[in-house]
């Protein structure tokens, strides 16, 4: 008998856990699911051939995304180690052959409200051992997986994958059905693998929509098919995404069960769109927002959307609306004789070009989110399909749904990802209902977002930026109220355990202790930074 498995088999008959101290000690999921239970002294063991069985599944996987998680599972629990174990002398008894998936849902559009819910169970004992893991939909098996690759841990002494404290139990869902991260590409370009790498980072903390701020006054880096100039507001040639590029994002966001909320902020912060189409400017000399006065200025914004529905296939489209100064359509002498013509002031054409760019996404099978501007200056005249997206500050929420509309939560002062201040603590304990107590109005709160804003960001500090802070935000929208902790303390070395699984990974999210984007300390070890 090999030395190894001599070691294993004694380890195996005193059912002692060789794992990291730390996840003895505690649950180290991330984020909480609703319901958890779990043995405590007897461990199973992954085998080589750890297999995905299917049957009794009504989802055939014809595009290849269980197949794909599976394999993305396998990668993960390795974490890059070589298993190196001699199977051959291993009782099957403890050696966990596969994973079975029952998906009850053929279907795999992925889309806003979907059912995300799971039931995962991983037994301790069996002939043969498999773990079985059942979701309504495939996006609900997908964070399944991401579950089962958090029980999991590389044993060091023996080289192996092991599933300890077995036997687990885990039912779970989400709290919101929208969870969010935005990303601004118009202030520095992302690169596309820093992208994917993004969206893969998502998807271990089960956020669902990526929240793409593709241009902006800085640039605009998108090919637009049917106004193909408009990129000439890029950086340069070589800062941009074809259309080919937007539809493979959408396409690896998907297939990890993440929808891609695309954004065009008008009439404001749209310098970039003159540059390829000067006349879309009121003047040479006054460059936003957009000329409200242009015909042209719709038919570009309808041909953006037209192009826009071929590839982005998330319910919702953002149109922004945000600080909008509105001085320069008064200064430019046709837009300001416009405004005589159609009896408006410069308040009355914001509403005007907020409410038309709406009725084109609406044209184009969209429902819309806004900025709260909007809804603090003409919120009674939006579209009854419009989401409204808070950012300044508290107290908008309640007001939102106290009309009968739907809300995001993004309070600046808890949830700017760029607002380096921000402790990821105030991340945790930043509750999208607070103050709303109606269950229907709460109902209308559809979720929240992290917001990842690019004027002091690139892909060489976007991931410790983002990591850890986006997934206590990420709890806080996925786990039920009345599990999530009341104290912050009392999730830190959790968090901490996450921030490590993140590191190696090949996520570079930042330590635990201090606020956003900090450097390690001192030497020690990375679950106590």
């Amino acid at each position: 008998m090999g030395k190894k498995v001599f070691v294993f088999l004694v380890l195996v008959s005193i059912l002692v856990l060789a794992i990291d101290a730390v996840s003895v000690d505690r649950l180290n999921i991330w984020p909480m699911p609703m319901s958890v239970s779990h043995g405590e002294h007897r461990s199973l063991y992954v085998s080589k051939d750890f297999e995905l069985k299917t049957e009794g599944s009504k989802y055939n996987d014809a595009s290849g995304i269980l197949k794909d998680g599976f394999s993305r599972l396998l990668d993960v629990i390795q974490v890059a180690h070589v298993i190196d174990a001699n199977f051959s002398g291993i009782d099957t008894s403890v050696l966990l052959q596969g994973l079975h998936v029952v998906v009850l849902t053929a279907d795999d559009e992925l889309q806003y409200g979907i059912d995300e819910s799971y039931k995962l169970s991983v037994p301790d004992s069996g002939k043969p051992v498999y773990a079985h893991l059942e979701a309504q939909t495939i996006y609900g098996a997908l964070h399944g997986l991401q579950t089962f690759s958090q029980l999991c841990h590389f044993n060091f002494t023996l080289e192996v994958i092991q599933v300890p404290r077995v036997p687990w139990t885990v039912i779970d869902k989400p709290r919101f059905s929208y969870r969010g991260l935005l990303i601004d590409t118009s202030r520095h370009y992302l690169p596309l693998p820093v992208i994917k790498k993004v969206i893969d980072s998502m998807a271990y903390s089960k956020l669902n929509v990526l929240h793409w701020h593709i241009v902006d006054t800085q640039s605009f880096p998108l090919e637009i098919p049917s106004y193909p100039k408009l990129w000439d507001g890029a950086y340069s040639i070589s800062e941009r995404y074809t259309f080919a590029d937007a539809a493979e994002i959408v396409s690896y966001a998907q297939r990890r069960g993440i929808n891609v909320l695309a954004e065009i902020d008008v009439p404001g912060h749209a310098l970039s769109w003159g540059i390829g189409y000067p006349s879309l400017w009121p003047s040479k000399n006054c460059q936003q927002p957009l000329d409200v006065s242009n015909e042209f200025t719709f038919k570009v914004i309808g041909g953006i959307l037209s192009d826009f529905s071929k590839v982005f296939k998330f319910r919702f489209v953002h149109l922004g609306g945000d600080e909008v100064d509105t001085s320069c359509w008064i200064l430019t002498p046709h837009v300001r004789k416009w405004l005589t013509k159609h009896s408006m002031n410069e308040s009355q054409a914001y509403q005007y070009f907020v409410l038309r760019a709406q009725t084109i996404a609406l044209s184009h099978g969209y429902e819309i989110i806004n900025w709260e501007e909007t809804f603090n200056n003409f919120g009674n005249k939006l579209s009854r399909k419009t989401v409204v997206h808070n950012w300044l500050g508290g107290g908008v929420a309640q007001k939102v749904v106290a009309s009968g509309l739907r809300c995001i939560v993004s309070n600046q002062d808890k949830w700017y990802l760029d607002h380096l201040d921000v402790t990821w603590q105030q991340f945790y304990m930043n509750e999208p209902l607070t103050n709303i107590t109606n269950p229907k109005q709460q109902e209308l709160v559809i979720g929240g977002e992290v917001c990842m804003w690019g004027e002091h960001i690139d892909g060489s500090d976007i991931e410790q930026t983002i990591w850890p802070r986006a997934a206590a935000a990420a709890e806080r929208l996925w786990t039920p109220y009345d599990k999530l902790a009341k104290d912050p303390r009392k999730v830190t070395g959790r968090l901490a355990h996450f921030r490590c699984l993140l590191n190696q990974r090949g996520v570079a999210a930042a330590p635990v202790a201090g606020p956003g984007r900090v450097a390690p300390e001192e030497p020690g070890s990375c679950y106590r930074q």
